[in-house]
């Protein structure tokens, strides 16, 4: 087993985007763009990954240690090219690894397959790989010039012969390198050219001048579009859409008109699952064998039971929990509450912070009202309850198994099992209490229900 070390570059900061976000933290299909590269590199199989970031690019760092808990960081504190920025993870590269992999953390689409493919020729004495690609149109991209089936320079556009410029296979800028010979080869990597810059590219000529082949491996050119502007992020969200739907598919769902479904890179169906048109998966979704999710929902950090229904027209925030056979309809909304199974939440209700038992029935119009101004309340309904079109539950507050709340209830206090609750009364305007309210609120005196 070849050990492997993946080195993400990870520094840019995206100028073109014109945001304040540094660029890899875009994302495509709900994650960063970092993410995706660094879930390609553990699924490759690296052994260590070190990541190259900016100075003061605490949130990528971040971010890194989310999704590789066990990945090393590193800081460019100069721009003073992609070799530099490679020898900035010095200590790493010391430990002698078989392989080393320098990626892109703005290249989300690279699979590991692709990976293991650019270590290949490793194995066989090459001492450094270099994916290529054939673009419709290569213009601006560095030429790979080869001779007899091996990689003898990558040509820059401005430096590129008329004969080079008509080469078909480019640079797509991620490489492999032997890692008994990496840190010989990338020392040996000078700045003699306009920018005064180390260009990671060079590496070709240095093992050639060392007597060590270099090859090529070819990948499409969907899988090596980099990201430097808001045209390309979108290009690219539209590439991996394509991947993710064509996965749903595959694996047994059925997407009625999959060009617009949008999923996250995470969303995980079983099967028989329908998703009608308009439907917006955000991160964290997951559901569950003969589910159906009606048009133009939108998901997110939810998981929906077997044989649920949701929608149309339905949002189900963070948290949602729903239960076998739960059906949520049109403008329901759901957020940090389980649904047992059998619950039917079917019109125009919003149903926050609550636990809700099985086969309870709530009414058009409901709302659990969670939140006062300064905390989140819960509600808790029993099973086999149920709730009264247009009726209004203000946590915190408790209804029993099998009770009955009267239609436009307001109800505040708890409700006993298989009671009957009618929550209406006058109006009663009080001056100045809400002003008094909010002085308390604030000073932290918890005021009465």
């Amino acid at each position: 087993m070849r050990q492997l070390l993946v080195i993400v570059l990870a520094a840019g900061e995206g100028t073109r985007m014109l945001s304040s976000l540094p660029k890899v933290l875009h994302a495509v299909a709900g994650r960063p763009m970092v993410s995706h590269v660094l879930d390609a590199a553990l699924a490759a199989g690296a052994a260590k990954i070190a990541v190259v970031v900016g100075p003061d690019h605490d949130k990528v760092a971040a971010e890194v240690r989310r999704v590789a808990p066990d990945a090393e960081v590193f800081v460019q504190s100069e721009r003073r090219g992609t070799a530099h920025a490679v020898l900035a993870a010095r200590s790493a590269l010391e430990r002698g690894y078989d392989d080393v992999v320098v990626m892109y953390g703005d290249t989300p689409l690279v699979r590991p397959e692709t990976i293991g493919a650019l270590r290949g020729p490793l194995a066989g004495g090459a001492a450094v790989t270099v994916l290529g690609f054939r673009p419709d149109n290569p213009f601006g991209y560095g030429r790979l010039v080869t001779q007899g089936g091996a990689l003898v320079a990558i040509r820059e556009e401005k430096d590129a012969s008329e004969a080079e410029r008509a080469i078909g296979l480019c640079n797509a800028g991620l490489m492999a390198l032997d890692g008994r010979a990496a840190l010989d080869i990338l020392d040996r990597i000078g700045d003699a050219n306009a920018k005064k810059e180390f260009y990671l590219t060079d590496a070709v000529e240095v093992a050639r001048g060392l007597g060590r082949a270099s090859m090529v491996h070819e990948a499409a050119a969907e899988e090596v579009v980099g990201v430097n502007s808001r045209a390309q992020l979108a290009e690219a969200e539209a590439i991996l859409q394509g991947r993710l739907r064509r996965r749903a598919l595959d694996g047994g769902v059925t997407l009625v008109a999959p060009e617009t479904v949008f999923l996250s890179a995470d969303t995980s169906f079983g099967r028989d699952v329908i998703v009608e048109p308009n439907v917006v998966f955000g991160a964290g979704v997951r559901v569950e064998d003969g589910a159906t999710i009606r048009a133009f929902s939108h998901l997110e950090g939810a998981h929906v039971g077997a044989g649920a229904i949701v929608g149309p027209f339905a949002r189900l925030r963070p948290g949602a929990e729903l239960g076998q056979g739960v059906h949520v309809g049109n403008f329901v909304e759901i957020k940090a509450s389980d649904l047992a199974p059998g619950v039917k939440v079917n019109h125009l209700s919003y149903v926050g912070d609550t636990s809700v038992g099985a086969n309870t029935n709530i009414g058009a119009g409901t709302i659990t009202c969670n939140y006062d101004g300064f905390r989140k309340h819960r509600t808790t309904i029993g099973a086999n309850a149920f709730v009264g079109t247009n009726s209004l539950l203000v946590a915190p507050v408790t209804v029993g198994d099998g009770a009955y709340l009267g239609t436009g209830s307001v109800i505040t206090e708890d409700v006993p099992a298989d009671a009957l609750a009618i929550g209406r009364a006058r109006q009663v305007n009080k001056p100045g209490l809400a002003a008094r309210l909010r002085a308390k609120l604030s000073a932290g005196l918890a005021p009465k229900k």
